[in-house]
């Protein structure tokens, strides 16, 4: 299963994830809580997160983490590794 995570409110991401025909769905992370968890921010205050993915076995654990992702050759690079 894919989800994305974004700062951005619920209407803001409805409507990006429409412009951009995610496939998947795309969460809410208003308050920064789930960002500064996974390191994607340093503080709440922060409103851009850095592009991580991680990969999550199926016991829950973190099985892979790519903290420099370039969204144009990612997906494919991703796949390749699993």
């Amino acid at each position: 299963m894919v989800l994305g995570i974004s700062r951005d409110s619920v209407e803001e991401n409805r409507a990006f994830a429409e412009k951009f025909g995610f496939p998947f769905p795309l969460l809410c992370d208003v308050d920064g809580e789930v960002s500064l968890a996974y390191g994607a921010i340093g503080d709440a205050s922060e409103m851009y997160p850095n592009r991580i993915t991680y990969v999550v076995g199926p016991d829950g654990t973190i099985v892979q983490a790519h903290d420099t992702v370039d969204p144009k050759t990612h997906p494919q690079t991703l796949l390749a590794s699993l």
